[in-house]
């Protein structure tokens, strides 16, 4: 009798000496189970502590959970499922992430604006298909999103704009049309942007030039007309990648800022001579090659330091490392 009493007290300190938060393991296993109970989420076993659990963090004082990361660094997972309305019982999550999953498909399901305390979110490397939903605006807390290398479609929702804290906005490797919005350029927080590789088409928005970017990426789509907006002495701007577009604009005209380290315009329609003044600029890649451009290339500072493959396919650009202009 002693002894089953003893087992007894043990038992139950051991459940009682749980640090995962009850609902939240009854969360994730619901989680697990619409997932199609798949292999990489074994160590979800309900006779464990959830906070031990592969995948899973908890927040060290309040023992919630605050990031989930599921992925696959093969990309070979047999992981079929959608992301499921399952995933805003967890109110606590601060980071979500489903990364390398090709069989995780589906469109993003609305309950994820339930997560109203994200602020990194990442889906990417998936089959994830439909719209980027104009829902995810409302999580205001977000300083961080990835939706690339997925099959969204349709149009970049104004409303993204509204993330008042993002730094860093990622919907590149899609199949997105239509234009950027005329709201990007009125981002607070002037966030790092990548949309390339995708179907947009029309001009870059004029109100770009009250953004203050690090590093913007607008590579292989069909946007036409101007980019010089994206410049200026007084911007900070480190890295531009405008190419494979259908843009056309004089060059010569531009200010270059002397934050800029890499610039890529190749396979465009700009026009005009390279200015004197990317002699100055730190560049640790250079590439303006099958454009319109002519005149000599400026004589100092790395311009020199590039290939031919940099700058050649020009209407009648010449100069070191170029040949000789006549």
């Amino acid at each position: 009798m002693f002894r089953l009493c003893l087992l007894l007290v043990l038992i139950s300190h051991a459940l009682s000496s749980e640090l995962c938060n009850p609902a939240d393991k009854k969360a994730l296993l619901q989680l697990k189970k619409d997932l199609n109970n798949p292999y990489l989420l074994a160590s979800w076993n309900p006779a464990t502590d959830c906070c031990d659990w592969y995948t899973v963090t908890c927040d060290p004082k309040t023992h919630r959970i605050v990031s989930l990361t599921i992925l696959d660094s093969t990309a070979r997972s047999n992981f079929s499922a959608q992301i499921p309305p399952s995933i805003a019982n967890l109110p606590f999550l601060r980071s979500l992430e489903f990364h390398k999953l090709p069989n995780l498909t589906g469109p993003l399901q609305p309950a994820i604006a339930r997560l109203t305390r994200l602020t990194f979110l990442r889906i990417s490397w998936t089959n994830l298909s439909g719209p980027v939903p104009s829902f995810l605006a409302q999580l205001n807390s977000l300083t961080f999103l990835d939706l690339s290398f997925n099959n969204l479609s349709g149009t970049i929702p104004p409303s993204l704009s509204q993330l008042s804290g993002l730094a860093a906005l990622h919907l590149d490797r899609n199949h997105l049309t239509g234009s950027i919005p005329e709201s990007f350029g009125y981002f607070k927080s002037s966030p790092d942007l990548y949309l390339s590789h995708n179907n947009l088409s029309g001009q870059i928005p004029n109100s770009f030039i009250n953004l203050n970017l690090t590093t913007i990426d607008l590579s292989r789509n069909k946007l036409e007309g101007d980019a010089s907006m994206l410049f200026g002495s007084n911007k900070t701007v480190q890295i531009v990648d405008l190419s494979r577009n259908l843009l056309a604009f004089n060059v010569s005209k531009v200010v270059f800022p002397s934050s800029l380290t890499s610039l890529d315009l190749n396979h465009n329609k700009v026009y005009g001579s390279l200015p004197g003044g990317l002699t100055e600029l730190n560049f640790q890649y250079l590439n303006v090659s099958y454009n319109r451009l002519c005149g000599q290339i400026p004589v100092g500072g790395k311009l020199q330091s590039f290939d031919v493959y940099s700058y050649f396919h020009n209407s009648c650009l010449c100069g070191s490392p170029l040949p000789a202009c006549k």
